[in-house]
């Protein structure tokens, strides 16, 4: 799956009465089935196709060939993301239906059936992740719903000072944790914003641009973009207001001691920086600097 408002929905959804693993778009077959074919799921949401670095890339026939590797697979849900259903062939995709029609099961006409929400306990499984896979086979890591609601909101508000009245993005794809850990600020109340595609198309700056037109106040990136705009000698400080945004967040590597530099020289001079760490495996932990407006004082916390 690819990170769109829909997505989020279904993922709320799921959430409320099972356990939710994710996928990354670009992964190859054997890849999606070395995690998949270990949880066999019974229900699959996938879009037909997405769009990176302005091409269409197709998803259909990967669709298929995993569909076949699953046998307890019951039902395979297409989104018609960015083709339409016109153009999006399901006849080879065993139990598959189009999202509309899924979304129409149970209804008598216009009348939606009741819903009836079921309590589950603080341990119940939550999200399924893996491991990288680099020594051998990924491995499964459950995530409980107590567990990883608590967890995240020590993180979001001890560590993160997100408040409800934050606007929170954070470039990420569905297959790397830090999707499900922008999904859990919805709890504090703050709003999300979702991006898809590449960070430097159709601008560099895009993603600066939307913190300037919607309003955003904390921005989160891996490091190495970071690295990639120093590359490329640019300067939103220069090309932007960037007024509403008080911290940037950064993950997935160590941030290198020049890009911190590069962050209070040509983003911003008094946001917050946070490199944060810990991914699938552990807990969240934050190294966060700040300096002064007028750049005269730094200070470096360890939490």
């Amino acid at each position: 799956m690819n990170s769109f408002s829909q997505k989020y929905i279904h993922c709320l959804c799921a959430l409320s009465v099972s356990v939710l693993s994710l996928s990354l778009c670009s992964l190859c077959l054997s890849g999606v089935l070395d995690r998949f074919s270990q949880i066999q799921p019974k229900l699959i949401f996938s879009v037909a196709a997405v769009v990176y670095n302005g091409k269409q890339h197709d998803h259909m026939e990967k669709l298929h060939s995993v569909a076949k590797g699953l046998p307890d697979l019951q039902k395979v849900v297409v989104i018609p993301y960015v083709r339409s259903k016109q153009d999006t062939d399901l006849s080879r995709i065993p139990n598959s239906v189009y999202l509309d029609d899924f979304l129409a099961t149970g209804k008598e006409g216009d009348q939606a059936p009741q819903l009836e929400f079921e309590q589950l306990p603080f341990s119940h499984p939550l999200f399924i992740m893996y491991s990288s896979g680099t020594t051998g086979s990924p491995k499964c890591m459950v995530h409980s719903a107590g567990g990883t609601l608590i967890q995240h909101l020590k993180e979001h508000v001890l560590h993160g000072n997100v408040t409800s009245s934050d606007v929170v993005i954070y470039y990420t794809t569905t297959g790397w944790m830090m999707w499900n850990w922008l999904v859990t600020s919805l709890a504090i109340g703050a709003s999300v914003v979702l991006y898809d595609g590449s960070p430097l198309m159709p601008t560099p700056n895009v993603l600066w641009d939307l913190v300037d037109q919607l309003g955003i106040t904390i921005f989160g990136t891996g490091a190495k973009w970071l690295a990639v705009l120093e590359e490329r000698d640019l300067k939103p400080a220069n090309t932007h207001a960037l007024q509403t945004l008080h911290t940037i967040l950064s993950t997935g590597s160590p941030l290198k001691p020049q890009s911190y530099e590069y962050v209070y020289r040509c983003i911003k001079n008094n946001v917050l920086l946070g490199s944060i760490s810990g991914e699938t495996h552990t807990t969240w932990h934050d190294t966060v600097q700040h300096k002064a407006s007028d750049d005269s004082h730094s200070y470096v916390f360890y939490i």
